[in-house]
């Protein structure tokens, strides 16, 4: 079993991984940069090393700052979260090289699904639904050949691209190799990589995810599906397990096949496979070799810590869990709260004068803040997640209204409206799942038409 587990990250998601490594009774390192020194994980961790300034680029992105700490500690292994430097191949393969243990997948798979196009040809060898697109890179040279084949719309995007980025709409042929030049130019500023590739642009797709569980050694599992259809820029905003009014058969068949795959390649540790569906069918997108951020709805409807299961993973111990003792139990949703003016989306940092976290049945808040807590301009602007457990999902989000309404959090913005007033009061989506589009589209319209009316 692990000894000594360094985090590699900051936030509520150091936080919550300070908590499995409690319940195992492993010990545990924090890092943290000038501007984190208050960070609530670093009162309960044992140990714990400033790695730098705040811009993260001095701190948690500096890898060789993050292997002193360990080397210095006595950490066996590092936990890389979410973000930063969580799907970066070779920070793994340095962790490694440097005699640690990295809780996540082996190098290669990181690196194997980190870039599109490699990601897509793998899932289609294993069997995978993919989108109708290139099979390889995309250049000025065949862009055009290549679009016959998949005909229009479609969709240029960065092989190694996350986030909404690099991504161009190509609806004419007179506007393509413009497209591809833009994206490739897109690519190279924001990843160092102008590798772009195309797809059949779908109209008005969910996007729904499966999380897998693997131990490297050929044994594998899902934990069922969510969707995270409510996107802002292809940011999620809101999260639900699991993923409203599927066929049943394409939901059972969707699972096997990321099984599967995750068998076929011996993966290891957690992942999310991630899909476009409409019309009734899956396309792969991409793969998360990490935890998500909305891992809490998978935990919530199963009962299986994701954390602890990697913290053992990673520890040697394997995978104790066959698929037919996980059961999916009621629904489950969460929103991400951030520190965000809720119209214009602007960021709000600064001190939280007055902060009360909800509670009650079938609540949990996962969270790093606290009153008097400054919140620094340098990093991502989440600053909690509320999550609502029910037995239906009627239920779950009669519940997730009333936590948000018990929530009380001053001195900042906050996206809280944007949940409490607009998303969890539309009738459409308490009915039933929306696409991809709809936030933006037409729930957003609303908030742009109360400011013109005003």
């Amino acid at each position: 079993m692990l000894q000594k587990v360094l985090i590699a990250n900051r936030g509520e998601i150091a936080l919550r991984i300070t908590r499995a490594c409690k319940t195992l009774g492993i010990k545990t390192v924090g890092i943290y940069s000038d501007a984190d020194k208050d960070l609530m994980h670093l009162r309960f961790v044992d140990e714990a090393v400033c790695i730098g300034p705040g811009a993260s680029s001095e701190s948690y992105l500096n890898i060789p700052a993050i292997i002193t700490a360990a080397e210095i500690t006595g950490a066996d292994a590092i936990h890389p979260g979410y973000g930063f430097l969580a799907e970066n191949a070779e920070f793994a393969e340095i962790v490694e090289n440097s005699g640690f243990i990295f809780i996540g997948p082996r190098p290669e798979h990181i690196r194997l699904m980190g870039n599109k196009v490699s990601a897509i040809t793998a899932m289609r060898k294993a069997g995978v639904p993919t989108v109708p697109g290139s099979a390889h890179a995309v250049t000025t040279q065949n862009a055009l050949a290549e679009a016959k084949e998949i005909g229009f719309p479609l969709i240029v995007k960065a092989a190694s691209g996350g986030g909404g980025r690099g991504m161009r709409i190509v609806e004419r042929v007179d506007t393509l190799l413009e497209s591809v030049q833009a994206a490739q130019r897109d690519a190279e500023m924001w990843f160092g990589d102008d590798t772009v590739y195309m797809e059949r642009f779908l109209q008005k797709p969910r996007h729904v995810e499966v999380q897998i569980l693997a131990d490297g050694n050929g044994h594998a599992i899902h934990l069922y599906d969510r969707d995270c259809s409510l996107q802002r820029r292809h940011q999620k905003v809101l999260e639900e397990a699991p993923a409203p009014g599927l066929p049943e058969q394409a939901r059972a068949d969707i699972l096997e096949a990321c099984v599967n795959a995750c068998k076929l390649m011996q993966y290891r540790g957690a992942g999310t496979f991630e899909f476009l569906f409409e019309d009734d069918e899956f396309f792969f997108i991409e793969m998360n070799t990490r935890v998500q951020v909305e891992h809490p709805v998978t935990e919530m409807i199963t009962g299986i810590d994701i954390i602890e299961q990697q913290l053992l993973i990673a520890g040697g111990l394997g995978l104790n869990i066959q698929q037919e003792q996980v059961e999916c139990r009621g629904h489950a949703m969460e929103c991400r709260i951030n520190a965000e003016d809720p119209t214009t989306f602007m960021p709000s940092p600064g001190k939280i004068e007055h902060y009360y976290a909800p509670g009650g049945a079938g609540i949990r808040v996962d969270s790093h803040i606290y009153e008097g807590y400054s919140i620094p301009p340098y990093y991502d602007s989440m600053i909690a997640k509320v999550i609502a457990h029910g037995k239906d999902r009627k239920t779950c989000i009669a519940r997730m209204k009333q936590a948000l309404e018990e929530m009380i959090l001053t001195g900042i913005k906050t996206n809280i409206p944007l949940h409490k007033d607009l998303i969890l009061n539309d009738e459409k989506f308490c009915a039933q799942a929306m696409d991809i589009h709809y936030l933006e589209k037409h729930l957003l319209k609303k908030i742009e038409g109360h400011k013109e009316a005003s």
